[in-house]
């Protein structure tokens, strides 16, 4: 006997199997059932008038009343019924069908008397066109319910013009959706769907045709488009990332909808629509996280996340609450981030299971305080430590470089004897591209920082497994590219780069902390692992992308009518062309696509003991040279200031992150 989710399985598939047949199937299909369906009508019909069941006693009357319902599935072919979407007909459609059947049954009507009626009575005709009409829409209704997506409905009614004429990119569910909102709203016209799959164009969905890619450029002429709205899911962003390049010669403003898990309500409206973000272009599709490594060192634990108020620390803990841990300790040194963190976290866990939230601690502070990173990690149980505490912002540690490499090194080093010294399980550093060959402060820290964790784990008898995570820029983390760009471009520029062949790595925040839970699983100690950035992005390109999807032109020599000027104000200290992910070549891959792991050089701990106390020495007398020398000494490649354009030429500049591609 098949169970009652071996039956809702098997029409789910069924259903699938309709939806994704050939267009020429499915208008075989309704075709076979239009005529099965009016010719049950007119025997109905003709059984209705003589009160009993029909059957035609000569061959001319039975092709006589054949004919009826084929003039009207021409007529409907005619009218361009097949061409309508099943799954979100509208009114439109339905009286379409019933004006089609009028029209069908004046001609055979014509037919009848043109050839004697053969014993076809005069109610018959208008009996068939009633019976027929009603039948034919609601196997039409019935389809509908039966294949639209879950709650999806068109409205009927146009509202007056709005005021913005455009065009959605995608006529799958989530254009249909945000179609509905944008007819709620008022505010915008729809001409047209566009699509690039040929077996939907030409044909109409709630009303509105499909068109292909090829026809914008007529559609924007023919009916002055002003604004695309890009409708896919989340998925494709490879295919998301190729249409913004193609939409980039159009005069047009863009606007995108977010991942579509990400509105998993299955309410799309116009308020989710967004200005074009940095990852629209990068064309990274997800890969799936392995919920093995998620878990591995999360669920059940006692875990602390210093500068969790930062980007990186708060996505951590948002994602590692999910892994169901015992508790999970907040540590940063600024109130405001501690405390909004705070907040968003239990109104996170306000809405799990009493069994499944965990316990939230928050200590204020900084990880300098050796005294109170031991009380916490003792007090707390602590056993698996996150340490994103960090200042990152190059300029600024360049500016204030004593106090970033007290922060970044020796915060470290605090965190990691603690660790040691309490029997911590794991600790996983977040450290940072600019850490490889560094021509900055910050990048130097950092790859002390990485010094450090890799000399403890190379101690004699260290149970506590060290590691790092290497990788490059997140998106929209405090001082984005992006945020700057899009608020210059609002302001009417210019839009500032600092050189026209700067590039960058990025990664989405969540992705970033999702992949550095996953590889501070796998590690064994002492490894260096580096997130797949994918393709690095020129920010000269993603200045001038960002400001033709808005639907600006940009300002140059060529084009002084241009909205939007581009300027270069040169490479900030300590600032690279091209910034990288490996030191060295030794690479290789991981249980995840996404994660590789390198085996680096590094110092033993007594070699880098004497370094941090001879920098400590100079920075307390804050010994500018002493300082320099011993990040010269000590940090592989490093060099101060930015590397100069010779250096960074294509041609001589070969990072050794291409091993990546």
């Amino acid at each position: 006997m098949i169970s009652a989710t071996e039956t809702k399985d098997l029409r789910a598939r069924w259903r699938t199997w309709i939806v994704e047949l050939p267009r020429y199937y499915k208008r075989f299909i309704l075709v076979s059932l239009d005529f099965i369906l009016l010719s049950a009508a007119l025997w109905g019909a003709i059984s209705f008038r003589y009160d009993k069941p029909y059957i035609p006693g000569e061959i001319g009357t039975a092709l006589l009343l054949l004919a009826g319902p084929v003039i009207t599935i021409l007529t409907f072919s005619y009218a361009g019924l097949y061409r309508l979407v099943t799954r979100y007909i509208s009114f439109r459609g339905v009286l379409q069908i019933f004006l089609s059947v009028g029209f069908s049954i004046l001609i055979w009507a014509l037919l009848v008397f043109m050839s004697g009626q053969l014993g076809v009575p005069r109610i018959v005709i208008v009996s068939y066109g009633v019976f027929g009409a009603i039948l034919v829409a609601l196997s039409r209704q019935a389809a509908g319910l039966i294949l639209k997506s879950a709650g999806i409905s068109i409205p009927t009614r146009l509202s007056e013009r709005p005021r913005k004429p455009a065009l959605i990119y995608g006529a799958g569910p989530m254009g249909i959706q945000l179609l509905q909102s944008v007819r709620r709203a008022g505010d915008r016209e729809v001409f047209g769907f566009i699509d690039d799959s040929p077996s939907v164009w030409g044909q109409y969905v709630a009303g509105i045709k499909v068109f292909p890619p090829a026809k914008i450029e007529r559609l924007i002429a023919r009916e002055s488009i002003r604004e695309i709205l890009l409708a896919l899911p989340g998925t494709q962003r490879r295919e998301r990332r190729r249409i913004l390049q193609e939409l980039e010669r159009f005069p047009l403003e863009v606007k995108v909808l977010p991942a579509y898990e990400d509105i998993a309500s299955g309410r799309v409206g116009i308020s989710d629509l967004r200005p074009v973000e940095v990852g629209d272009l990068l064309g990274r599709d997800t890969v799936l996280p392995n919920s093995e490594l998620l878990a591995r060192n999360t669920s059940g634990k006692s875990i602390l996340v210093t500068g969790a108020g930062g980007s990186i620390g708060s996505e951590l803990v948002r994602q590692i609450i999910t892994q169901r841990p015992r508790r999970i300790v907040l540590l940063d040194f600024s109130e405001i981030a501690l405390y909004t963190v705070d907040m968003e976290v239990r109104e996170t866990i306000a809405a799990l299971a009493e069994d499944s939230r965990p316990a939230i601690e928050t200590v204020l502070g900084s990880v300098l305080d050796a005294g109170l990173v031991a009380d916490v990690i003792h007090r707390y149980e602590i056993e698996t430590i996150y340490h994103a505490a960090a200042y990152k912002h190059v300029p600024i540690v360049e500016h204030n470089p004593i106090v970033g490499l007290h922060n970044n090194v020796f915060g470290a080093l605090v965190i990691a004897e603690c660790a040691r010294q309490l029997s911590v399980e794991r600790v996983v550093l977040i450290s940072t591209d600019k850490a490889v060959r560094p021509t900055n402060i910050m990048g130097a820290s950092k790859r002390l920082a990485e010094l450090v964790l890799q000399a403890e784990a190379a101690e004699p008898g260290a149970t506590t497994v060290f590691t790092m995570v290497r990788f490059g820029n997140v998106l929209d983390s405090s001082g984005s590219v992006v945020r700057r760009f899009r608020k210059q471009i609002q302001s009417g520029g210019p839009v500032t780069v600092t050189h026209p062949d700067v590039t960058r790595y990025f990664m989405s925040i969540p992705e970033a902390a999702e992949l550095v839970i996953q590889a501070g699983a796998m590690a064994t100690g002492g490894e260096v692992f580096v997130l797949h950035m994918g393709d690095p992005v020129k920010i000269d390109n993603l200045a001038r992308l960002m400001v033709h999807l808005s639907g600006l032109e940009v300002r140059s020599e060529a084009n002084p009518g241009g909205d939007i000027a581009i300027s270069y104000t040169g490479l900030r200290p300590g600032e690279k062309l091209y910034e990288e992910l490996l030191i060295g070549a030794h690479t290789t891959t991981t249980e995840h696509p996404r994660i590789l792991k390198s085996d680096e050089p590094f110092l033993s701990y007594d070699d880098l003991r004497r370094e941090l106390d001879l920098l400590k020495s100079a920075m307390a007398a804050r010994d500018q040279d002493g300082i320099q020398a011993m990040l010269l000494r000590t940090v592989e490649g490093y060099k101060n200031g930015p590397q100069s354009d010779a250096g960074n030429t294509r041609s001589a500049w070969k990072p050794s992150s291409r091993t990546l591609h």
